[in-house]
Protein backbone atom coordinates (compact mmCIF):
# COMPACT_ATOMS: atom_id res chain seq x y z
CA UNK A 1 0.00 0.00 0.00
CA UNK A 2 1.20 3.42 -0.94
CA UNK A 3 0.55 6.77 -1.59
CA UNK A 4 -2.94 8.36 -0.82
CA UNK A 5 -4.41 4.39 -0.26
CA UNK A 6 -1.42 4.65 2.94
CA UNK A 7 -2.07 8.28 4.34
CA UNK A 8 -6.15 7.03 4.07
CA UNK A 9 -5.14 3.73 5.93
CA UNK A 10 -2.62 5.51 8.54
CA UNK A 11 -5.26 8.26 9.25
CA UNK A 12 -8.34 5.72 10.06
CA UNK A 13 -6.35 3.96 12.63
CA UNK A 14 -5.41 7.23 14.17
CA UNK A 15 -8.19 8.95 14.25
CA UNK A 16 -11.22 6.66 13.33
CA UNK A 17 -13.82 9.54 14.63
CA UNK A 18 -12.47 12.75 13.01
CA UNK A 19 -14.07 14.54 10.79
CA UNK A 20 -13.60 12.75 7.06
CA UNK A 21 -13.58 16.19 5.53
CA UNK A 22 -9.98 17.18 7.05
CA UNK A 23 -8.10 14.66 5.73
CA UNK A 24 -9.91 15.10 1.74
CA UNK A 25 -8.88 18.42 2.25
CA UNK A 26 -5.13 18.14 2.97
CA UNK A 27 -4.89 15.10 0.15
CA UNK A 28 -6.40 17.89 -2.18
CA UNK A 29 -3.31 20.48 -0.73
CA UNK A 30 -1.01 17.71 -1.55
CA UNK A 31 -2.33 17.10 -5.55
CA UNK A 32 -1.34 20.67 -6.02
CA UNK A 33 2.57 20.30 -4.71
CA UNK A 34 5.75 20.02 -7.02
CA UNK A 35 7.43 16.60 -7.19
CA UNK A 36 10.89 15.90 -8.49
CA UNK A 37 11.97 13.97 -11.06
CA UNK A 38 11.66 10.24 -10.96
CA UNK A 39 15.82 9.24 -10.82
CA UNK A 40 16.48 11.15 -7.42
CA UNK A 41 18.51 9.37 -5.08
CA UNK A 42 16.26 8.23 -2.28
CA UNK A 43 19.02 6.64 -0.33
CA UNK A 44 21.53 9.25 0.14
CA UNK A 45 21.39 9.36 3.66
CA UNK A 46 23.14 5.77 3.78
CA UNK A 47 26.54 6.97 2.69
CA UNK A 48 26.49 10.80 3.99
CA UNK A 49 29.36 12.23 6.25
CA UNK A 50 27.27 15.02 8.46
CA UNK A 51 28.26 18.36 9.73
CA UNK A 52 26.49 20.10 12.11
CA UNK A 53 26.35 23.84 13.06
CA UNK A 54 24.03 26.71 14.87
CA UNK A 55 24.32 29.04 12.11
CA UNK A 56 25.00 32.45 14.10
CA UNK A 57 27.59 30.41 16.25
CA UNK A 58 29.30 29.24 13.21
CA UNK A 59 29.45 32.17 11.37
CA UNK A 60 26.94 35.13 11.81
CA UNK A 61 24.18 34.07 9.55
CA UNK A 62 23.41 32.71 6.24
CA UNK A 63 25.50 34.87 4.05
CA UNK A 64 28.06 33.92 6.43
CA UNK A 65 28.06 30.66 6.48
CA UNK A 66 27.57 30.39 2.16
CA UNK A 67 31.60 31.85 2.86
CA UNK A 68 32.16 28.78 4.94
CA UNK A 69 30.66 26.22 2.41
CA UNK A 70 34.27 25.32 0.89
CA UNK A 71 35.62 25.31 4.06
CA UNK A 72 32.99 22.68 5.10
CA UNK A 73 33.18 20.59 1.63
CA UNK A 74 37.19 20.74 2.01
CA UNK A 75 36.43 18.65 5.27
CA UNK A 76 35.15 16.06 3.42
CA UNK A 77 31.45 15.69 4.59
CA UNK A 78 28.38 15.81 2.46
CA UNK A 79 25.41 17.37 4.34
CA UNK A 80 24.85 19.95 6.64
CA UNK A 81 22.75 19.65 9.18
CA UNK A 82 21.41 22.82 10.59
CA UNK A 83 20.71 23.16 14.64
CA UNK A 84 17.78 25.03 15.32
CA UNK A 85 17.10 27.75 12.63
CA UNK A 86 13.57 28.48 13.25
CA UNK A 87 11.89 31.32 14.89
CA UNK A 88 12.65 31.46 18.73
CA UNK A 89 12.82 33.41 21.64
CA UNK A 90 16.10 31.10 22.27
CA UNK A 91 15.38 30.20 25.82
CA UNK A 92 16.49 26.50 24.77
CA UNK A 93 18.83 27.17 21.74
CA UNK A 94 16.10 27.23 19.30
CA UNK A 95 14.04 24.20 20.06
CA UNK A 96 11.63 26.61 21.26
CA UNK A 97 9.91 27.31 18.35
CA UNK A 98 7.94 30.82 17.73
CA UNK A 99 6.91 30.07 14.28
CA UNK A 100 6.85 26.97 12.19
CA UNK A 101 7.18 28.94 8.84
CA UNK A 102 9.85 31.48 9.34
CA UNK A 103 13.64 31.41 10.14
CA UNK A 104 15.19 33.51 12.81
CA UNK A 105 15.63 37.62 11.22
CA UNK A 106 18.86 37.73 12.43
CA UNK A 107 20.18 34.08 10.71
CA UNK A 108 18.75 35.67 7.33
CA UNK A 109 20.18 39.29 7.82
CA UNK A 110 16.56 40.77 7.30
CA UNK A 111 14.58 43.06 9.31
CA UNK A 112 11.93 41.25 12.02
CA UNK A 113 8.95 42.01 9.78
CA UNK A 114 10.61 40.20 6.87
CA UNK A 115 8.33 38.64 4.39
CA UNK A 116 8.12 35.22 3.14
CA UNK A 117 9.07 36.11 -0.34
CA UNK A 118 12.79 37.74 1.15
CA UNK A 119 12.74 34.65 3.37
CA UNK A 120 12.56 32.22 0.56
CA UNK A 121 15.26 34.44 -1.61
CA UNK A 122 18.59 34.72 0.86
CA UNK A 123 17.52 30.64 2.05
CA UNK A 124 16.91 29.78 -1.27
CA UNK A 125 19.72 30.81 -2.58
CA UNK A 126 21.99 29.48 0.23
CA UNK A 127 20.26 25.99 -0.56
CA UNK A 128 21.42 26.41 -4.23
CA UNK A 129 24.82 27.44 -3.12
CA UNK A 130 24.60 24.10 -0.66
CA UNK A 131 23.41 21.78 -3.49
CA UNK A 132 26.07 23.30 -6.11
CA UNK A 133 28.77 21.75 -4.25
CA UNK A 134 26.69 18.55 -3.37
CA UNK A 135 26.35 19.24 0.36
CA UNK A 136 22.53 18.32 1.25
CA UNK A 137 20.41 20.35 3.98
CA UNK A 138 18.72 19.17 6.40
CA UNK A 139 17.14 20.93 9.87
CA UNK A 140 15.51 20.44 13.63
CA UNK A 141 11.65 20.80 13.70
CA UNK A 142 10.51 19.89 17.51
CA UNK A 143 7.41 17.86 16.93
CA UNK A 144 6.15 17.24 20.69
CA UNK A 145 6.31 20.35 21.63
CA UNK A 146 6.37 24.82 20.91
CA UNK A 147 7.13 27.54 22.64
CA UNK A 148 5.23 29.13 25.01
CA UNK A 149 5.26 32.31 22.20
CA UNK A 150 3.98 30.50 19.68
CA UNK A 151 0.54 31.83 18.25
CA UNK A 152 -1.40 29.19 18.87
CA UNK A 153 -0.01 28.82 23.08
CA UNK A 154 -0.74 32.09 23.50
CA UNK A 155 -4.40 32.07 22.01
CA UNK A 156 -4.70 28.51 23.98
CA UNK A 157 -3.70 30.33 27.21
CA UNK A 158 -5.97 33.74 26.67
CA UNK A 159 -9.56 31.64 26.71
CA UNK A 160 -11.11 28.33 27.04
CA UNK A 161 -13.27 28.79 23.62
CA UNK A 162 -9.64 29.72 21.86
CA UNK A 163 -9.85 27.41 18.86
CA UNK A 164 -6.20 26.59 19.61
CA UNK A 165 -6.90 25.49 23.79
CA UNK A 166 -7.13 21.57 22.39
CA UNK A 167 -4.08 22.08 20.58
CA UNK A 168 -2.13 21.49 23.88
CA UNK A 169 -2.86 19.41 26.87
CA UNK A 170 -4.69 20.95 30.19
CA UNK A 171 -5.77 19.67 33.56
CA UNK A 172 -6.65 21.12 37.29
CA UNK A 173 -5.53 17.55 38.13
CA UNK A 174 -2.04 17.07 38.24
CA UNK A 175 -1.82 13.68 38.72
CA UNK A 176 -2.27 13.22 35.46
CA UNK A 177 0.48 10.94 33.80
CA UNK A 178 2.09 10.43 36.97
CA UNK A 179 4.27 7.71 35.23
CA UNK A 180 5.62 10.11 32.78
CA UNK A 181 9.11 10.90 33.97
CA UNK A 182 10.75 14.57 34.10
CA UNK A 183 13.34 14.61 31.57
CA UNK A 184 15.69 17.57 32.49
CA UNK A 185 16.37 16.19 36.22
CA UNK A 186 17.87 18.77 38.25
CA UNK A 187 16.47 22.00 36.01
CA UNK A 188 12.64 20.79 36.06
CA UNK A 189 10.78 19.80 39.00
CA UNK A 190 7.09 18.48 37.50
CA UNK A 191 5.45 18.14 33.80
CA UNK A 192 2.51 20.29 34.71
CA UNK A 193 2.96 24.29 34.25
CA UNK A 194 0.17 26.63 36.01
CA UNK A 195 -1.39 29.23 33.27
CA UNK A 196 -4.81 30.61 34.53
CA UNK A 197 -6.82 28.02 36.32
CA UNK A 198 -5.34 25.29 34.97
CA UNK A 199 -1.99 23.53 34.45
CA UNK A 200 -0.51 22.53 30.74
CA UNK A 201 1.67 19.42 30.18
CA UNK A 202 5.46 19.52 28.86
CA UNK A 203 8.30 16.88 28.83
CA UNK A 204 11.11 19.54 28.80
CA UNK A 205 11.32 23.20 30.00
CA UNK A 206 8.33 24.81 31.35
CA UNK A 207 8.86 27.32 28.68
CA UNK A 208 7.43 24.84 26.02
CA UNK A 209 4.10 22.96 26.10
CA UNK A 210 3.51 19.98 24.60
CA UNK A 211 1.15 19.99 21.71
CA UNK A 212 -1.54 17.87 21.97
CA UNK A 213 -1.53 15.00 19.22
CA UNK A 214 -5.48 13.58 20.03
CA UNK A 215 -6.25 16.44 18.11
CA UNK A 216 -5.57 15.89 14.27
CA UNK A 217 -5.56 19.37 13.73
CA UNK A 218 -2.33 19.84 15.28
CA UNK A 219 -0.73 16.76 13.25
CA UNK A 220 -1.90 17.97 9.75
CA UNK A 221 -0.80 21.53 10.85
CA UNK A 222 2.72 20.66 11.62
CA UNK A 223 2.93 18.77 8.04
CA UNK A 224 2.48 21.25 6.56
CA UNK A 225 4.81 22.88 7.90
CA UNK A 226 7.61 20.68 6.75
CA UNK A 227 5.43 20.73 3.50
CA UNK A 228 6.34 24.09 2.84
CA UNK A 229 10.29 23.51 3.65
CA UNK A 230 10.29 20.14 1.46
CA UNK A 231 8.80 22.46 -1.21
CA UNK A 232 11.96 25.29 -0.48
CA UNK A 233 14.55 22.53 -1.32
CA UNK A 234 15.22 21.54 1.84
CA UNK A 235 16.41 17.49 2.13
CA UNK A 236 15.29 16.20 5.17
CA UNK A 237 14.40 16.70 8.77
CA UNK A 238 15.49 16.15 12.63
CA UNK A 239 12.45 14.81 14.22
CA UNK A 240 13.11 16.24 17.87
CA UNK A 241 11.43 14.16 20.85
CA UNK A 242 9.12 11.98 18.66
CA UNK A 243 8.96 9.25 21.65
CA UNK A 244 6.84 11.12 23.58
CA UNK A 245 4.24 12.74 20.88
CA UNK A 246 1.41 10.75 22.13
CA UNK A 247 0.16 10.29 26.28
CA UNK A 248 -2.05 8.17 27.42
CA UNK A 249 -3.00 7.58 31.35
CA UNK A 250 -0.99 4.56 32.89
CA UNK A 251 1.98 5.22 30.91
CA UNK A 252 4.80 6.63 31.22
CA UNK A 253 4.09 8.43 27.64
CA UNK A 254 6.67 6.86 25.86
CA UNK A 255 6.81 4.90 22.45
CA UNK A 256 3.45 4.48 22.60
CA UNK A 257 1.75 2.75 19.58
CA UNK A 258 -0.41 5.81 18.12
CA UNK A 259 3.12 7.66 18.20
CA UNK A 260 4.91 5.60 15.55
CA UNK A 261 1.30 5.79 13.65
CA UNK A 262 1.48 9.16 13.90
CA UNK A 263 5.51 8.82 12.41
CA UNK A 264 4.15 6.44 9.61
CA UNK A 265 2.09 9.25 8.59
CA UNK A 266 4.64 12.09 8.51
CA UNK A 267 6.60 9.64 6.61
CA UNK A 268 3.91 8.54 3.73
CA UNK A 269 3.01 12.69 3.05
CA UNK A 270 6.21 13.27 3.01
CA UNK A 271 6.96 10.34 0.74
CA UNK A 272 3.66 11.32 -1.67
CA UNK A 273 5.69 14.83 -2.35
CA UNK A 274 9.35 13.74 -2.77
CA UNK A 275 10.47 10.09 -1.52
CA UNK A 276 13.99 10.37 0.00
CA UNK A 277 13.10 13.51 1.79
CA UNK A 278 15.12 12.67 5.45
CA UNK A 279 13.21 12.26 8.47
CA UNK A 280 15.45 11.00 10.96
CA UNK A 281 14.37 9.75 14.52
CA UNK A 282 15.48 11.69 17.42
CA UNK A 283 14.86 8.95 20.09
CA UNK A 284 16.75 8.80 22.86
CA UNK A 285 15.82 4.95 24.12
CA UNK A 286 17.67 1.41 23.66
CA UNK A 287 18.50 0.10 20.97
CA UNK A 288 15.31 -1.93 20.24
CA UNK A 289 13.10 0.74 20.84
CA UNK A 290 14.80 2.90 18.85
CA UNK A 291 14.63 0.25 15.93
CA UNK A 292 10.95 0.40 16.15
CA UNK A 293 10.65 3.91 14.55
CA UNK A 294 12.62 2.77 11.50
CA UNK A 295 9.28 0.32 11.30
CA UNK A 296 9.45 -2.08 7.97
CA UNK A 297 11.73 0.47 6.16
CA UNK A 298 8.20 2.73 6.25
CA UNK A 299 8.32 4.86 8.79
CA UNK A 300 11.78 7.13 10.04
CA UNK A 301 14.57 6.41 7.11
CA UNK A 302 17.30 6.81 10.51
CA UNK A 303 18.09 6.75 13.95
CA UNK A 304 20.27 8.03 16.37
CA UNK A 305 22.54 4.92 17.95
CA UNK A 306 22.45 6.62 21.16
CA UNK A 307 23.77 3.71 23.44
CA UNK A 308 26.84 3.70 20.88
CA UNK A 309 28.12 6.85 21.85
CA UNK A 310 28.76 6.45 25.27
CA UNK A 311 30.25 3.38 25.05
CA UNK A 312 33.34 4.71 22.68
CA UNK A 313 34.44 6.77 25.92
CA UNK A 314 34.07 3.39 27.85
CA UNK A 315 36.00 1.38 25.84
CA UNK A 316 38.73 4.24 25.67
CA UNK A 317 38.58 5.00 29.51
CA UNK A 318 38.89 0.94 30.51
CA UNK A 319 40.97 0.19 27.30
CA UNK A 320 38.83 -2.70 26.83
CA UNK A 321 36.93 -2.98 23.51
CA UNK A 322 34.17 -5.03 24.65
CA UNK A 323 32.16 -2.13 25.62
CA UNK A 324 31.54 -1.27 21.58
CA UNK A 325 31.28 -4.84 20.78
CA UNK A 326 28.89 -5.99 23.07
CA UNK A 327 26.50 -2.79 22.17
CA UNK A 328 26.80 -3.60 18.84
CA UNK A 329 25.53 -7.36 19.04
CA UNK A 330 22.50 -8.17 17.56
CA UNK A 331 21.05 -9.36 21.16
CA UNK A 332 21.41 -5.51 21.84
CA UNK A 333 21.31 -3.50 18.64
CA UNK A 334 18.69 -5.50 16.80
CA UNK A 335 18.76 -5.19 12.61
CA UNK A 336 17.59 -2.56 10.72
CA UNK A 337 15.61 -2.63 7.77
CA UNK A 338 18.20 -2.59 4.87
CA UNK A 339 16.58 0.98 3.51
CA UNK A 340 17.56 2.47 6.88
CA UNK A 341 20.27 3.89 8.47
CA UNK A 342 21.84 4.71 11.86
CA UNK A 343 23.11 7.63 12.63
CA UNK A 344 26.23 7.88 15.03
CA UNK A 345 28.26 10.57 16.93
CA UNK A 346 30.84 11.16 19.30
CA UNK A 347 28.09 13.33 21.58
CA UNK A 348 24.79 14.49 21.41
CA UNK A 349 25.78 17.54 19.93
CA UNK A 350 25.72 19.21 23.15
CA UNK A 351 26.33 16.64 25.80
CA UNK A 352 28.08 13.56 26.41
CA UNK A 353 24.24 11.99 26.99
CA UNK A 354 24.17 9.21 29.87
CA UNK A 355 20.53 8.85 29.80
CA UNK A 356 19.92 5.75 32.63
CA UNK A 357 16.69 4.33 29.65
CA UNK A 358 19.58 3.81 27.33
CA UNK A 359 23.03 3.48 29.86
CA UNK A 360 22.92 1.21 33.28
CA UNK A 361 23.74 3.07 36.40
CA UNK A 362 27.21 1.37 36.89
CA UNK A 363 28.29 2.36 33.03
CA UNK A 364 27.08 6.03 33.56
CA UNK A 365 28.83 6.58 36.67
CA UNK A 366 32.11 4.70 35.41
CA UNK A 367 32.37 7.15 32.46
CA UNK A 368 30.71 10.51 34.53
CA UNK A 369 33.88 9.65 37.07
CA UNK A 370 36.41 9.28 34.29
CA UNK A 371 35.24 12.45 31.72
CA UNK A 372 33.49 14.90 33.93
CA UNK A 373 36.49 16.35 34.73
CA UNK A 374 35.11 19.66 35.98
CA UNK A 375 31.95 20.44 38.45
CA UNK A 376 30.71 22.79 35.67
CA UNK A 377 30.60 19.88 33.34
CA UNK A 378 27.67 17.80 34.77
CA UNK A 379 24.37 17.84 32.93
CA UNK A 380 20.94 16.62 34.70
CA UNK A 381 22.48 15.18 37.82
CA UNK A 382 24.62 13.07 36.01
CA UNK A 383 23.21 11.60 33.34
CA UNK A 384 25.12 14.04 31.11
CA UNK A 385 28.65 15.82 30.78
CA UNK A 386 28.12 19.08 28.66
CA UNK A 387 32.06 19.13 27.38
CA UNK A 388 33.82 20.03 24.01
CA UNK A 389 35.40 16.80 22.62
CA UNK A 390 38.65 18.11 23.21
CA UNK A 391 38.30 18.88 26.64
CA UNK A 392 36.80 15.19 27.17
CA UNK A 393 39.82 13.83 25.97
CA UNK A 394 42.56 16.64 27.83
CA UNK A 395 43.16 17.86 24.31
CA UNK A 396 45.41 14.39 23.19
CA UNK A 397 45.08 14.64 19.24
CA UNK A 398 45.57 10.57 19.77
CA UNK A 399 42.59 10.05 21.66
CA UNK A 400 40.33 12.10 19.54
CA UNK A 401 41.84 10.44 16.52
CA UNK A 402 40.98 7.01 17.68
CA UNK A 403 37.61 8.42 18.82
CA UNK A 404 36.81 9.58 14.89
CA UNK A 405 38.48 6.25 13.65
CA UNK A 406 36.35 3.82 15.54
CA UNK A 407 32.90 5.78 14.13
CA UNK A 408 33.70 6.47 11.16
CA UNK A 409 34.75 2.75 10.60
CA UNK A 410 31.60 1.26 12.69
CA UNK A 411 28.42 1.28 10.65
CA UNK A 412 26.07 4.46 10.20
CA UNK A 413 26.13 7.87 9.15
CA UNK A 414 28.36 9.85 10.89
CA UNK A 415 28.07 13.55 12.52
CA UNK A 416 30.57 15.76 13.10
CA UNK A 417 29.80 18.76 15.64
CA UNK A 418 31.17 22.40 14.32
CA UNK A 419 34.29 23.11 16.07
CA UNK A 420 35.08 19.73 17.00
CA UNK A 421 37.19 18.98 13.35
CA UNK A 422 39.84 21.36 14.31
CA UNK A 423 39.70 20.48 18.80
CA UNK A 424 37.48 23.28 20.09
CA UNK A 425 37.49 23.85 23.51
CA UNK A 426 34.51 24.82 26.18
CA UNK A 427 33.43 28.39 25.83
CA UNK A 428 32.91 30.01 29.22
CA UNK A 429 32.63 32.99 28.55
CA UNK A 430 29.43 31.79 26.07
CA UNK A 431 28.05 29.57 28.98
CA UNK A 432 28.01 32.61 31.23
CA UNK A 433 25.97 35.10 28.87
CA UNK A 434 23.58 32.55 28.39
CA UNK A 435 23.12 31.79 31.87
CA UNK A 436 21.97 35.65 32.10
CA UNK A 437 20.01 35.86 29.18
CA UNK A 438 18.12 32.60 29.77
CA UNK A 439 17.75 32.18 33.76
CA UNK A 440 18.48 28.50 33.14
CA UNK A 441 22.00 27.25 33.76
CA UNK A 442 22.07 25.00 31.19
CA UNK A 443 25.59 23.84 31.39
CA UNK A 444 25.16 22.82 27.55
CA UNK A 445 25.80 26.36 26.88
CA UNK A 446 29.59 25.52 27.80
CA UNK A 447 30.29 23.30 24.69
CA UNK A 448 27.71 26.12 22.17
CA UNK A 449 29.68 29.30 21.41
CA UNK A 450 30.97 31.41 18.55
CA UNK A 451 34.03 30.56 15.97
CA UNK A 452 36.66 33.40 15.86
CA UNK A 453 37.70 32.40 12.37
CA UNK A 454 40.61 34.95 12.10
CA UNK A 455 42.36 33.01 15.01
CA UNK A 456 41.16 29.71 13.83
CA UNK A 457 42.48 30.33 10.24
CA UNK A 458 45.60 31.46 11.59
CA UNK A 459 45.44 28.44 13.66
CA UNK A 460 44.52 26.17 10.64
CA UNK A 461 47.30 27.71 8.80
CA UNK A 462 50.33 26.66 11.47
CA UNK A 463 51.41 23.00 11.71
CA UNK A 464 52.85 23.39 14.80
CA UNK A 465 49.23 24.14 16.27
CA UNK A 466 46.88 21.47 18.02
CA UNK A 467 44.16 22.89 15.90
CA UNK A 468 46.13 22.56 12.67
CA UNK A 469 46.90 18.34 13.71
CA UNK A 470 43.64 17.50 14.85
CA UNK A 471 41.71 18.86 11.54
CA UNK A 472 44.33 16.90 9.17
CA UNK A 473 43.78 13.80 10.62
CA UNK A 474 40.33 14.15 10.99
CA UNK A 475 40.38 15.44 7.16
CA UNK A 476 42.38 12.60 6.03
CA UNK A 477 40.17 10.04 7.35
CA UNK A 478 37.10 11.30 5.89
CA UNK A 479 38.97 11.20 2.63
CA UNK A 480 40.08 7.66 2.78
CA UNK A 481 36.16 6.98 4.20
CA UNK A 482 34.33 8.12 1.27
CA UNK A 483 36.94 7.08 -1.20
CA UNK A 484 36.16 3.49 0.02
CA UNK A 485 32.82 3.60 -0.05
CA UNK A 486 32.70 0.97 2.35
CA UNK A 487 31.62 2.08 5.39
CA UNK A 488 28.16 3.65 5.08
CA UNK A 489 26.34 -0.02 4.28
CA UNK A 490 29.25 -2.88 4.58
CA UNK A 491 28.86 -5.43 6.45
CA UNK A 492 30.08 -5.74 10.02
CA UNK A 493 32.79 -8.43 11.36
CA UNK A 494 34.50 -8.30 14.74
CA UNK A 495 37.42 -10.09 14.98
CA UNK A 496 39.95 -11.40 17.56
CA UNK A 497 44.05 -10.81 16.84
CA UNK A 498 45.21 -14.27 16.30
CA UNK A 499 45.76 -16.15 19.80
CA UNK A 500 49.54 -16.37 21.11
CA UNK A 501 49.08 -16.88 24.68
CA UNK A 502 46.28 -15.03 25.26
CA UNK A 503 43.65 -12.48 23.78
CA UNK A 504 44.32 -8.83 23.55
CA UNK A 505 41.24 -6.75 25.19
CA UNK A 506 42.67 -3.54 24.24
CA UNK A 507 42.90 -4.12 20.62
CA UNK A 508 39.69 -3.33 18.70
CA UNK A 509 39.33 -4.93 15.24
CA UNK A 510 36.91 -5.55 12.41
CA UNK A 511 36.50 -5.90 8.55
CA UNK A 512 34.28 -4.25 6.98
CA UNK A 513 33.44 -5.37 3.50
CA UNK A 514 31.07 -4.51 0.58
CA UNK A 515 31.01 -6.46 -2.86
CA UNK A 516 34.73 -6.55 -3.20
CA UNK A 517 36.08 -4.42 -1.02
CA UNK A 518 37.67 -5.76 2.50
CA UNK A 519 39.20 -3.20 5.04
CA UNK A 520 40.31 -4.53 8.16
CA UNK A 521 40.14 -1.87 11.02
CA UNK A 522 42.82 -2.17 13.98
CA UNK A 523 42.64 -0.02 16.79
CA UNK A 524 44.74 0.47 20.03
CA UNK A 525 42.53 1.61 23.14
CA UNK A 526 45.32 1.49 25.50
CA UNK A 527 47.75 4.17 26.71
CA UNK A 528 50.73 1.14 25.92
CA UNK A 529 51.63 -0.19 22.64
CA UNK A 530 50.15 -3.42 21.90
CA UNK A 531 51.03 -6.28 19.23
CA UNK A 532 48.38 -8.00 17.06
CA UNK A 533 48.68 -10.88 14.53
CA UNK A 534 46.25 -11.34 11.78
CA UNK A 535 48.16 -13.39 9.34
CA UNK A 536 45.35 -16.12 9.44
CA UNK A 537 43.14 -13.46 7.11
CA UNK A 538 46.26 -12.42 4.92
CA UNK A 539 50.15 -12.10 5.04
CA UNK A 540 49.94 -8.61 3.69
CA UNK A 541 47.69 -5.69 3.38
CA UNK A 542 47.80 -2.31 2.27
CA UNK A 543 48.15 0.05 5.47
CA UNK A 544 45.70 3.04 3.89
CA UNK A 545 46.21 5.57 6.18
CA UNK A 546 50.51 5.68 5.54
CA UNK A 547 49.66 4.04 1.66
CA UNK A 548 52.06 1.05 2.09
CA UNK A 549 52.14 -2.63 2.58
CA UNK A 550 51.87 -3.84 5.87
CA UNK A 551 52.78 -7.56 7.33
CA UNK A 552 49.31 -8.90 8.93
CA UNK A 553 51.68 -11.06 11.14
CA UNK A 554 52.98 -8.57 13.46
CA UNK A 555 51.47 -5.26 14.08
CA UNK A 556 52.74 -3.27 16.61
CA UNK A 557 50.02 -0.50 17.84
CA UNK A 558 51.62 2.51 19.36
CA UNK A 559 48.85 3.99 22.36
CA UNK A 560 45.72 5.03 20.79
CA UNK A 561 46.96 4.08 17.64
CA UNK A 562 44.93 2.86 14.52
CA UNK A 563 45.11 1.26 11.19
CA UNK A 564 42.63 0.96 8.32
CA UNK A 565 44.21 -1.81 6.20
CA UNK A 566 42.82 -3.12 2.71
CA UNK A 567 43.00 -6.43 1.89
CA UNK A 568 41.98 -9.31 -0.74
Amino acid sequence: MRGIDLISSLWSQIYPEADAQLLEGFIEELTQLNKPAKDADTSWYQDAVVYSLYVDLFNKDFDGLKEKLDYIKSLGVNTLWLLPILDSPMRDAGFDIRNYDLIRHELLGLPENHSKAEQEAVFGDFLKEAHSRGLRVIFDIALNHVSETHPWFQSAKESISSPFRDYFIWTQDISLYKDARIIFKGLEKSNWEPSGDAYFFHRFFNFQPDLNYRNPKVLLDMLRHFLYWQQLGVDGFRADAIPYLWKEEGTDCENLPQTHLIMKFYRAVLDRVRPGTLILAEACQKPNKVVEYLGDGDECHAAYHFPLMPMFYKAIASQQADPIINILDTAVTPKKPDNTQWFTFLRCHDELSLELVYVSEADRKYIHDNYCLQPEWDFREGEGISARLANLFQFDERKIGLAYSIMLTLPGTPVIYYGDEFGKENDQRYYEEMIHQTGKDDTRFLVRGKINWPLREAQLNDPSTFQYRVFHRIQKLLELRRKLGVFGQGSLEFIEPDAQDTQNPAVLAYIRKLGETRVLVVQNLSSKPQLARFESISATGINLLQDSVIALDEIILKPYAYHWIKID
